[in-house]
């Protein structure tokens, strides 16, 4: 194998790559990043058996061939180098590693004991907008439970129908159900693992793959993201996901509406003193055109004062400040809904018009020393 590659095209291909690479195996070769040399192009594989990454990098090719190297070492070394061109030599068992001054030869693995990487075939492929399926996993993973021990709700819920793609993300204590309509009526229900989801989310983000769509397929028990060069192949979870719908409430006598960015600020500043308390919480009490979100600890108290427009009875509520934060974070809207029952029940988080996003989050119990 003997191929030349500039050191920061390579580098920006194992940062994607190695996101795949397993840190806590036992497994040995999965420590590994394969390198595959055909031609004019350099193929570069990671993969934990949940998570397969693929990139392809265009090189000057002087000699095929098949490695795999140690992941960590390798980038470090390449990320080292000078912004040049570098020339890999595979010699006796050893990668030769050139660069203007530098010298490295690094031991390397047979390609033979690498997993095999199973793609799905790209003929039936569902097309969606790279920023709408990216924006809508950064406004629902977070949701999720990072229990590993709570199985399919550290996943994400992924509904296809009626020209719409929906996520959804729960952790026991918080809900986010997100909508986004698509050109194309595809039908298919999957969860994938949040953080993997996450995974491909900043790939898109980081990448400068020069398209504005990725590919997505599906097969019984996995499924596959195609963004430019770039492909990754996972495993889906198994199990029955909540019925979301039962979840959500069907009446909401008190709604308040309130600026998001004012009602962010204002919990952001009221929870500097809520993380010192129980729960991080805060108190939010409403009545006719006006919120005091107040919280209390042993070091201090503070009280911030929101307009509000409210149809409904007066409310006094406890939340979690970071729950509500999480929520506020990523919406994008000027002013949001809030819907609630009682100072017992789940408060439902929408927008003024329309279900594009449904965030249920619930209630604190609070006492009068609050």
């Amino acid at each position: 194998m003997n191929f030349i590659c500039n050191q920061s095209k390579l580098t920006k291909a194992l940062n994607i790559v190695s996101k795949a690479v397993s840190t806590r195996t036992t497994i040995p070769i999965l420590r590994g990043i394969l390198l595959e040399v055909s031609g004019d192009m350099l193929t570069l594989s990671a993969s934990d058996l949940d998570i397969s990454i693929i990139k392809t990098v265009k090189i000057q090719g002087n000699q095929d061939g098949r490695i795999v190297v140690n992941a960590k070492l390798f980038s470090d070394v390449i990320r080292k180098l000078p912004n040049s061109d570098i020339e890999f030599k595979l010699e006796d068992g050893k990668l030769l590693i050139s660069c203007l001054n530098s010298k490295f030869d690094l031991i390397v693995s047979s390609a033979d004991d690498f997993p095999n990487v199973n793609k799905i075939s790209q003929e039936n492929s569902m097309i969606f907008d790279k920023n709408i399926f990216k924006d809508i996993i950064k406004r629902t993973t977070f949701a999720a439970s990072i229990d590993e021990s709570k199985g399919i709700i550290t996943g994400t819920l992924i509904e296809l129908s009626d020209n719409s793609l929906k996520m959804v993300a729960i952790d026991g204590f918080r809900m986010a159900v997100n909508t986004e309509e698509i050109s194309e009526n595809y039908n298919g229900k999957i969860v994938i693992s949040s953080k993997i989801l996450n995974d491909i989310g900043r790939i898109i983000s980081e990448s400068e793959e020069d398209v504005d769509y990725i590919k997505f397929s599906m097969s019984d028990n996995s499924a596959s993201v195609r963004y430019g060069s770039i492909e990754v192949n996972l495993r889906l979870m198994e199990g029955e996901f909540i019925k979301y719908n039962d979840v959500l409430p069907k009446e909401n006598p008190i709604k308040i509406r309130v600026n998001r960015v004012a009602l962010n600020e204002a919990i952001e500043r009221a929870s500097l003193l809520s993380k010192e308390g129980k729960n991080n919480l805060i108190k939010l009490d409403c009545t006719q055109g006006s919120m005091a979100i107040s919280s209390r600890s042993d070091e201090g108290s503070v009280v911030e004062e929101v307009l509000i427009e409210k149809s409904g009875d007066d409310i006094e509520i406890g939340f979690n400040a970071k729950y509500l934060i999480d929520i506020l974070k990523v919406i994008d809207d000027e002013e949001i809904e809030l819907n609630m029952n009682n100072p017992i029940s789940p408060c439902l988080v929408k927008p003024t018009e329309g279900i594009r996003y449904e965030y249920l989050i619930l209630p604190v119990r609070i006492t009068k020393s609050i």
